[in-house]
């Protein structure tokens, strides 16, 4: 699986805000996962935002979105690993991720070294067609203050939709395994 990192903190840049006015705590409500209207358009995204605000992981999600475009010319084969003419079609999901505790990140190294840390382990997953891209930014979690979170986009693409669609839900169970599996960054 082709993954890579950067950050987009200053000027303009997007800034993920945690308590937005849709907000559900799945880390309170699980349950309510599968009633997310993304859930409707990519089944395994419940299972995984699930895992993804659980107990043991590192992480707590915000948001979430999922996306679907046929544009052959928007990804290079390379940037995921396909063949030529497979990215005729692509479908992804970003999620906006925060730390489990504010201490996790207290500084942009830190989360530059969790990111680093994630790229590698999704580099090691033998899976084709498909990319993470792990984009931190500022966070708005807290009343009156910044922290640092990172917007995950992770990218799948085919021939047709159907196969782009397979090869994004194929990479969501390594995806969360990667993001809340067994970790030393809480």
């Amino acid at each position: 699986m082709e993954a890579d990192w950067e950050f987009e903190v200053g000027g303009e840049g997007p800034v993920i805000e945690a308590l937005w006015p849709g907000f559900v705590d799945l880390r309170l409500n699980p349950e309510l996962a599968d009633e997310l209207t993304e859930a409707a358009n990519f089944p395994p995204l419940p299972e995984a935002l699930v895992r993804l605000n659980a107990e043991a992981s590192p992480v707590w999600t915000s948001k979430c979105g999922v996306w679907v475009l046929s544009d052959p010319n928007r990804f290079d084969p390379d940037e995921l690993d396909a063949p030529t003419g497979s990215t005729a079609y692509t479908e992804g999901i970003y999620i906006d991720l925060l730390p489990k505790k504010v201490e996790q990140w207290p500084s942009p190294e830190m989360v530059a070294d969790s990111c680093k840390a994630w790229c590698k382990l999704f580099r090691a997953v033998s899976q084709r067609c498909c990319r993470v891209d792990l984009i931190i930014r500022r966070a708005f979690i807290h009343s009156g203050q910044f922290d640092l979170g990172v917007t995950a986009y992770l990218t799948g693409c085919g021939k047709s939709a159907t196969e782009a669609n397979v090869a994004l839900q194929q990479a969501m169970g390594p995806f969360a395994d990667v993001l809340s599996g067994p970790s030393t960054l809480q």
